[in-house]
């Protein structure tokens, strides 16, 4: 079977979430890098799957897929996450 883009937004929003989780509990692992070399790496594993996500759900609503409501929260909720870890992002440090 074969997925549509509104699924795959909505799994990488939930890539995004375990990504977080697997970040928090593993943070000290980071202490030794610097705080920008903190930030690249924060920013590819939580921003980088959350702006995939959000492209993944316009797709879904260019190509008209069925079931629009799912491709509009993948929009919404990786675009919230994106946003959100991007200011966190800017004000760390």
């Amino acid at each position: 079977m074969k997925r549509n883009f509104a699924s795959t937004s909505i799994l990488m929003f939930i890539i995004s979430l375990a990504m977080l989780w697997l970040l928090t509990m593993f943070e000290s692992f980071l202490t030794g890098l610097t705080t920008a070399m903190e930030r690249l790496v924060s920013a590819l594993i939580l921003v980088l799957p959350a702006i995939a996500g959000f492209v993944y759900g316009v797709l879904s609503l260019h190509r008209k897929e069925p079931k629009a409501w799912v491709a509009i929260a993948g929009i919404l909720l990786n675009g919230a996450f994106a946003i959100f870890n991007v200011l966190v992002l800017s004000f760390a440090g």
